[in-house]
């Protein structure tokens, strides 16, 4: 029989015994595993009696290896008798060993209960900002940019936004100093990437000529050792080369595109621009949802809750970091973080997860939204196909009641949603005369001759309806 004790809020104790035959039984099997390890005077090496074992070292010499093979179990089978839903490993405490078996004690954070003052009928604002034509020559001009030829400059001397290939070495009151020097470094001038007045005096060199740059070093450099000091780098210049971008006309929109006009593509542009402006607005609105629940939530969440939520970022962090290339130990060395602060760092956003879950699993248990099992079975394939990993061994490593819950609580947000109160934000009234520099979302068009003739004219976009 389990006795359960509340000792503070949302941790609880559970009392409960393993009998004495199967504490007998798990202390004979650690004999047997230690018994070839253990020498008695008297006796060959593996070969000394359990009693003799126990005189010498006394009788609790098995008791750590019995109950750490039988505790698990029991654990979980005492939690299971107790009907509860614990957060947080125990911590065990034997309480006696005897002839009646032993009697543990064990305690545990536990679910917290949960109280959501409302959750239907939430107000959000949403706001989908509109295109404007600048945003789009911006993205047109990235494209630009990706698809523009290098030219090989063999006549002329290095101009701004060249990239040239330097050798050079860096002294100090004529002593090299360390970083200070590289072969076949690729440098565009106007980057900025070295000191102020270093792409400037290169400005103006021919491929071979060898020359002196003269430069002071910032008084709040990096490096405390060259801050405020002159130097000079004997540079020479290796190779010189320039981005001739393509011109923007039909072909230009036919070489990146499946376009076959320059406007047809802008069109486009403009269209997927205002597509991810609508999925950011709606990403927007499911945050102010999720934060108006949490406010709405009252409970105390246990802290293994967030802290197990923290380093569940932890390793997604770390998982990101190594599709680059990377790992924490690299990214630690290079911020100056540890693993500690990193923890730290995640933990204000890994409450608001928490918090975010708790309301949404209380929102599913008050409509009982429950998952079916095509549902679940659909989960498994997407798993699958992320993952690469055939669908049955997904389901060895993922259990369906975890996908269930998961399912569950995407309901409740698409519910709260659903019976959200969600406004569009009102633009802000136009004046007749434009901020200097302003551009409309609209493409600039030559105006039209007068005529008079009566016209009708075709709107740009149809109306779209307000969220409820």
């Amino acid at each position: 029989m389990v006795k359960v004790n509340n000792i503070e809020t949302n941790k609880v104790e559970l009392e409960f015994t393993i009998d004495k035959e199967s504490f007998d039984k798990a202390c004979n099997a650690a004999y047997k595993k230690q018994v070839g390890k253990i020498q008695i005077p008297g006796f060959r090496k593996g070969k000394a009696p359990k009693a003799m074992i126990e005189k010498m070292y006394g009788a609790g010499v098995f008791y750590e290896d019995a109950l750490n093979d039988l505790l698990p179990d029991a654990v979980e089978a005492a939690v299971k008798e107790a009907d509860i839903k614990v957060v947080s490993a125990p911590e065990y405490d034997i309480d006696t060993i005897d002839e009646n078996g032993v009697v543990v004690k064990a305690k545990f954070f536990v679910y917290p209960a949960v109280e959501l003052k409302e959750y239907k009928g939430l107000k959000a604002e949403r706001n989908v900002k509109s295109v404007t034509a600048t945003e789009v020559n911006e993205e047109i001009k990235r494209v630009q940019q990706r698809n523009a030829r290098t030219i090989d400059v063999t006549d002329r001397a290095a101009k701004k936004n060249d990239t040239v290939n330097i050798d050079y070495a860096g002294s100090v009151d004529g002593v090299l100093f360390e970083g200070g020097s590289a072969q076949g470094h690729d440098l565009k001038l106007g980057s900025g990437q070295f000191i102020p007045g270093f792409e400037d005096q290169i400005i103006g060199h021919k491929i071979g000529e060898e020359f002196d740059v003269e430069v002071t070093f910032p008084e709040e450099y990096h490096a405390a050792d060259l801050a405020g000091k002159a130097a000079v780098f004997a540079t020479k210049i290796n190779a010189i080369k320039y981005e001739e971008l393509p011109k923007l006309d039909d072909e230009f929109a036919k070489d990146v595109s499946e376009f076959d006009t320059l406007a047809e593509y802008k069109a486009d542009v403009k269209a997927k621009l205002t597509e991810r402006n609508e999925k950011a607005a709606d990403a927007e609105v499911n945050e102010l949802l999720m934060e108006a629940l949490r406010a709405n939530l009252e409970c105390e969440v246990p802290a293994p809750m967030v802290e197990r939520e923290a380093e569940n970022m932890v390793r997604d962090y770390d998982t990101r970091l190594r599709m680059q290339g990377l790992d924490l130990a690299t990214y630690f060395k290079y911020t100056g973080q540890t693993l500690e602060t990193l923890r730290a760092q995640f933990m204000p956003e890994a409450e608001k997860q928490v918090k975010t879950r708790l309301a949404l699993e209380k929102i599913a248990q008050t409509e009982a939204l429950e998952a079916s099992e095509d549902e679940i079975n659909e989960e498994y394939k997407k798993l699958s196909e992320a993952y690469g990993v055939e669908v049955d061994r997904v389901k060895e490593l993922v259990d369906d009641s975890a996908i269930a819950e998961d399912i569950k609580v995407n309901k409740a947000f698409e519910l709260v949603r659903a019976e959200a109160k969600i406004t569009k934000k009102k633009a802000a009234k136009k004046t007749e005369a434009k901020a200097e520099g302003e551009e409309t979302a609209e493409e600039e068009k030559p105006a039209a001759k007068k005529t008079t003739a009566k016209k009708t004219t075709k709107k740009a976009a149809e109306k779209k309806t307000e969220d409820k």
